[in-house]
């Protein structure tokens, strides 16, 4: 009876999947190389590129090679890249006092890429964990148990200033200070750059996402840990609504595009701000995302390509309209055959 068995159904909605180019044709969420922005790592000196241990695949660059790198990311279609460095040990102190400085690292490297690419979008990171001995994303109050919220801002409004000036299109403020969004606009347009936009981290959770990271930038170096706590000033994994209440208060301070940060296991949270705000949305999947979707797939238990694709597929079905993400040059390599 059962291999005579026939359904009357009105609605069958695997007709629309029967083929590839049925598929393709009413596929919703579609990956282009314009969606990504590529987080790039920056060092001093004229070394060869030098491997990231716990991300496969990254490296810290000298200023040349970043130049380089960023010219084949243009090329390829990805429109923007964040720089991030990584400073020597012996420069840093517990105010961070090197990240303001008129010649640092990151702000020749601004310069050199804004020069060999001005169409290139380049963003910059503010905050001082680079910088700090301790590590952690501002100046410390005076019992050393917290960061100093406004002390710290006025410091990052100090930075963001530098980085305007040397040619940046976007900073990108990831300290989770309160005020530091109104506080870095003001302090912009002051100075002469209304142009210059902001991308606030505004949902950025105390994650356990971000060790390889640490090890990136050599901040987890500088706290002697990759646990260093910061759950006094990024979110609490468990709360949604502080997260909307955040982006709120960046969006109504000046942000010009409002981000969630980590992106993969928080979904939902993307999802929520795409539906509170009118404002570009980004999101960053973060190193140990992209971390452990190599060590499956080293094991053999992931397929390396299609995970890749669908972890970011799921970021920009979300509601994100932009993606930080380490898979941005391979995947527009796949993306434009």
């Amino acid at each position: 009876m059962s291999e005579n068995f026939k359904l009357d159904l009105i609605h069958r909605p695997r007709r629309l999947r029967r083929t590839a180019s049925l598929r393709a044709l009413v596929e919703e969420t579609q990956l282009r190389p314009a969606d990504f922005i590529a987080p790039l790592f920056v060092v001093d000196g004229r070394g060869s590129p030098e491997p990231v241990s716990s991300m496969p695949g990254v490296l810290r660059r000298n200023v040349a090679d970043l130049v380089k790198e960023c010219r084949a990311l243009f090329k390829l279609g990805v429109p923007a890249v964040a720089l991030f460095p990584k400073i020597d040990q012996r420069l840093k102190d517990e105010d961070g006092a090197v990240g303001l400085s008129e010649d640092g690292l990151v702000l020749r490297a601004v310069r050199a890429v804004k020069k060999a690419v001005p169409g290139l979008t380049v963003m910059t990171d503010i905050a001082l964990d680079p910088y700090t001995t301790h590590g952690h994303d501002g100046v410390l109050t005076a019992g050393r148990d917290d960061v100093d919220n406004d002390r710290t801002v006025g410091i990052l409004a100090q930075m963001a200033i530098l980085h305007a000036r040397a040619g940046v299109d976007m900073v990108a403020p990831s300290d989770m200070m309160d005020g530091r969004i109104g506080a870095i606009r003001q302090a912009l347009n002051a100075a002469g750059f209304p142009q210059t936009a902001i991308m606030a981290y505004s949902a950025k959770f105390a994650s356990a996402y971000y060790g390889p990271f640490r090890d990136a930038v050599g901040s987890a170096k500088a706290a002697g840990t990759h646990l260093l706590g910061k759950a006094t000033y990024q979110l609490n994994p468990a709360n949604r609504r502080e997260a909307l209440i955040e982006a709120a208060l960046d969006e109504a301070e000046g942000a010009d595009i409002i981000m969630v940060k980590p992106a993969g296991p928080y979904l939902d949270i993307i999802r929520e701000v795409r539906g509170a705000t009118n404002k570009p949305v980004a999101a960053y999947q973060v190193s140990g995302e992209y971390s452990q979707i190599h060590a499956a797939a080293k094991l053999g238990w992931l397929d390396y390509a299609r995970t890749r694709h669908e972890s970011l597929l799921a970021i920009k079905r979300a509601g994100a309209g932009m993606i930080l993400t380490y898979f941005a040059k391979e995947m527009a390599v796949e993306l434009v055959r």
